[in-house]
């Protein structure tokens, strides 16, 4: 029960990221980087603290996958947080929540995966709900590019996954650390050659939000992940991380004030309804393609049954 009230309290945090990068007067880019230290760090003490001992030989044979997917997962953040920006903190995640249509096109090519009628018909749902969602089909329609934007973190957020599929042998906790020191080496360098450092401004206001995000929203995050995925059922993992875009919904509207249209929830129920039900009758009957127990998490089904 500890276990399933730690991811769930991991979950509900998770779905108020949005509303925190919202008041954050920064590009995105510092944030994300922002967010990738605090990780790191946080995942250093939970090594120390539980003693394990890095593979090094394993890391080196993985190295080429840990550095493409933990630069995804740097820019994968950023887009994210320009979502925020640009359009509502519930169209955000629900484009974001588009993850598995593109795991599902690509399973074919890269993993040698077929595709069965259910998958087909996830996706199809899952397109029409994102044309619904995004108000093409109806009025007040959403800013195109925080459209663009969640759909290019969904696509970096597929990116990690199919990466992950490819490593062999490294444990969760390595691979999340490395990913994400790989992240922040990486957005550190994109903000050094991006961004004008004495001309942000940043308020004790800010600075608090920002060590939010970065303690909070990752680090105890990460800490309240990895003392449960272990020893729950990933059904149980897969069914509660739908907590995490319901919150992220509800917060919008409530704080917000920006909430769904008609047209809008009837996208949202096709979005997370389908990807529930791929999930359940997907692509393997043994084995579901996508099972995001975190939002920015790193790990899939196959990891957490290591």
């Amino acid at each position: 029960m500890r276990d399933k009230l730690n991811l769930i309290a991991a979950m509900v945090v998770v779905g108020t990221i949005g509303i925190f990068v919202t008041y954050i007067p920064l590009p995105s880019s510092v944030i994300a980087f922002v967010r990738a230290v605090t990780g790191s760090l946080f995942l250093v003490i939970v090594m120390v603290a539980k003693k394990e001992k890095i593979s090094w030989k394993t890391v080196k044979e993985n190295g080429i996958l840990l550095l493409l997917s933990g630069t995804a997962l740097g820019f994968n953040w950023v887009f994210l947080f320009e979502a925020y920006h640009y359009t509502t903190v519930s169209v955000a995640t629900l484009c974001y929540y588009m993850a598995p249509v593109f795991v599902i096109l690509l399973s074919p090519l890269i993993l040698k995966e077929k595709l069965t009628r259910v998958s087909v018909l996830c996706t199809v749902a899952a397109v029409v709900g994102a044309v619904l969602i995004s108000g093409v089909a109806g009025s007040g329609g959403q800013d195109i590019r925080g459209i663009g934007f969640g759909l290019l973190a969904a696509f970096l957020y597929c990116s990690i996954l199919l990466l992950n599929k490819k490593m062999k042998g490294l444990k969760d906790l390595e691979k999340t650390f490395f990913q994400l020191a790989i992240s922040a080496v990486v957005m550190f360098i994109y903000v050094l050659s991006t961004q004008k450092l004495n001309t942000l401004q940043v308020t004790s206001r800010t600075l608090a939000l920002l060590l939010i995000i970065g303690i909070v929203h990752t680090g105890i995050i990460y800490i309240l992940f990895f003392s449960a995925i272990g020893r729950l059922p990933a059904q149980t993992s897969s069914i509660l991380s739908y907590l995490d875009p319901v919150t992220a919904i509800l917060m919008s509207m409530i704080i917000l004030h920006q909430p769904l249209t008609l047209i809008q929830i009837c996208g949202t129920i096709l979005i997370l309804g389908s990807t529930f039900a791929n999930e359940r009758l997907g692509l393997h009957k043994d084995e579901p393609v996508y099972v995001i127990v975190e939002r920015e998490g790193i790990n899939d089904k196959e990891d957490q049954n290591r």
